[in-house]
């Protein structure tokens, strides 16, 4: 199961624990704020560190989804801690999700800046896996991340070669 936009350590811990106790694997997705933290302040590295200390490391990886890359890229801070990340699911733009809700339309912004921003993350960390888009991402968006993080990855796969 994959349980997203969590902006709250317990909350994060109470799922991982009924996930775990049901034998179920699950797949946790922070909600990064502005500036890298989660909104009860907690960085990404601590958010997933005290996750997993209270659950045995019961989610098979972790995501961040709902927010910009401009927004989360600070949290992605160099470390071991970076192996349990598995996708990123990023917002069209980078405004206040609260803010984008209240808009009454949805802000698309520029597919392909996204696509290169997200390119530039696949070059960080070459291991994840899920790529995709959440609030006012559509196909173009989509194409444009598939396109550029499928560049990245051909790139790399010639340079191991």
């Amino acid at each position: 199961m994959t349980a997203a936009t969590f902006s709250s350590v317990e909350e994060a811990i109470g799922l991982a624990r009924a996930a775990k106790a049901a034998e179920m694997p699950v797949i946790i997705s922070f909600f990064v704020a502005k500036g890298g933290n989660l909104k009860g302040g907690e960085t990404l590295e601590e958010a997933i560190a005290t996750v997993d200390a209270a659950t045995d490391s019961a989610p098979v990886y972790y995501m961040i989804n709902c927010t910009h890359p401009t927004e989360f890229s600070p949290a992605l801070t160099a470390g071991d801690w970076t192996s349990r990340l598995g996708g990123f699911m990023p917002n069209a733009v980078a405004m206040e999700t609260l803010d984008l809700c209240k808009l009454g339309h949805l802000e698309d912004g520029d597919p392909v800046e996204l696509g290169s921003q997200m390119a530039e993350i696949a070059r960080r960390f070459p291991h994840i896996n899920v790529w995709g888009g959440c609030c006012g991402t559509d196909g173009r968006h989509i194409g444009e991340i598939t396109r550029q993080v499928g560049e990245v990855r051909r790139e790399m796969a010639s340079a191991w070669s």
